[in-house]
């Protein structure tokens, strides 16, 4: 073990075991751009006792700092940027030290800590996280992929899904659905392999979007499939008919993009880190695959209520991997009772799988128009699951372009506020 970590070379003294008073002090001590930290108080209601938690707003992280690797540049609904995770694993953790997120989706987490030499884990109830994450931690060369392509005939399928034209021209289609019918043919035979995996994951993302770098016609961003009524209601309007899109040559593209950054340093880092990594599929809540205190630390987003639809957004990819949409358990709740207590039942397999002394970074939001400040329920959810409270940390940033469009008031309905609870286990 001590052979392995000495491969990752960490320029920065180990933060092990940091104590939580260090941590709050530091925040406390930020400052961004001259703007310094405010202080305040979060309170949230426990057994019918007030709990009082320190709360630190600034900007801590901004996509101006150190710029994400491209390895990142997957879409998926209401993710993270890769600054967030790399803030909490930069603090509380050192090089060797296992991070998870048990609400993978992407896998921001999950990549951004092997990126930073860090053991991983990540479980998802949809198994098409593991679509989305799996390959990026190993990632094969632009000329083997590009080879790979050239061996397979797309020229012809068995099976095409005659709805599709409405995204789709008739001879991209057809591609699509011999790539779907090639990629199921391995799976089903176990002899599916790293390139064959990559080229998975890349043909999912590039299933519907805005731009000629995706295969259908003008539809609504990567990470929101629409319907198929929908889409023909589009291109009505639009007055739009699906262009003819070579599918190997947007691929190969799109692959050479996601390893731009993935230079000598990066991929030794993978290396290293990706032989060990864990990726679930299932509850969040059960987890006996990992071990009891195996976890270092937590940094996590969960489903916001029913703020995102994420089988309705995902209904196309899941199609393209086989995954009946239909039979994925995500947890989506109207009420907030139901969520807190499903998020109680996450915390006390947290509070399990953390080793003592380690943290949960717990990423939410404020939703029902800024009505419902989510924190305020996860304090008492944690606590009760076993997990002390120690700081809410707000990250409140400037409008994007995205947030403008839908009419949001910066810092009053959530959207560009990061608002994490962090936690510790005694």
């Amino acid at each position: 073990m001590q052979e392995q970590l000495g491969l990752f070379d960490d320029t920065k003294p180990p933060r092990h075991h940091v104590e939580a008073a260090s941590f709050a002090d530091e925040l406390a001590g930020f400052v961004f751009e001259g703007q310094t930290t405010e202080r305040s108080e979060t309170s949230a209601e426990l057994n019918g006792r007030q709990t009082r938690v320190p709360t630190f707003t600034n900007e801590f992280w901004t996509s101006r700092q150190r710029a994400a690797s491209r390895l990142h540049e997957i879409s998926y609904r209401a993710c993270f940027k890769p600054q967030l995770p790399r803030f909490f694993i930069e603090r509380l953790t050192k090089v060797g030290d296992r991070v998870y997120d048990p609400f993978m989706g992407r896998g921001t987490t999950v990549i951004e800590a092997a990126l930073n030499g860090r053991l991983t884990a990540g479980c998802d109830i949809n198994p098409l996280s593991q679509v989305l994450v799996g390959p990026r931690l190993a990632p094969p060369t632009a000329v083997a992929v590009q080879k790979r392509l050239e061996q397979v005939n797309l020229s012809r399928c068995e099976d095409r899904r005659e709805d599709l034209l409405a995204f789709y021209h008739p001879e991209t289609l057809t591609q699509i659905c011999a790539l779907r019918e090639h990629l199921m043919r391995g799976e089903a035979a176990g002899t599916l392999d790293g390139v064959d995996r990559w080229i998975r994951m890349v043909a999912v993302n590039r299933l519907t979007g805005h731009s000629p770098g995706f295969f259908s016609v003008y539809s609504l961003p990567p990470n929101q499939a629409v319907s198929v009524d929908k889409q023909l209601k589009f291109n009505a309007e639009r007055n739009q008919v699906p262009p003819l899109r070579d599918v190997k040559h947007i691929i190969a593209r799109k692959t050479r993009s996601l390893l731009r950054d993935c230079d000598e340093s990066a991929c030794k880092m993978l290396a290293r880190s990706s032989p060990e990594a864990i990726l679930l599929v299932g509850a969040a809540s059960h987890t006996p695959q990992l071990a009891t205190g195996s976890v270092d630390l937590v940094v996590t987003s969960p489903p916001f209520l029913d703020v995102v639809d994420y089988a309705g957004d995902n209904w196309l990819r899941c199609w393209f991997c086989g995954i009946d949409v239909e039979k994925v358990e995500i947890t989506i709740t109207k009420r907030v009772d139901d969520w807190r207590t499903a998020m109680a039942r996450v915390f006390e397999e947290l509070a399990r799988v953390v080793r003592p002394g380690g943290h949960v970074a717990f990423e939410v939001g404020e939703v029902r128009g800024g009505t419902v400040k989510l924190e305020e329920v996860v304090i008492p959810a944690a606590q009760a699951g076993g997990l002390s409270p120690e700081l809410v940390l707000i990250n409140s940033q400037v409008f994007t372009k995205t947030a403008a469009c839908w009419g949001v008031t910066n810092n009053k309905k959530g959207t560009n506020t990061n608002r994490i609870v962090v936690r510790r286990r005694p």
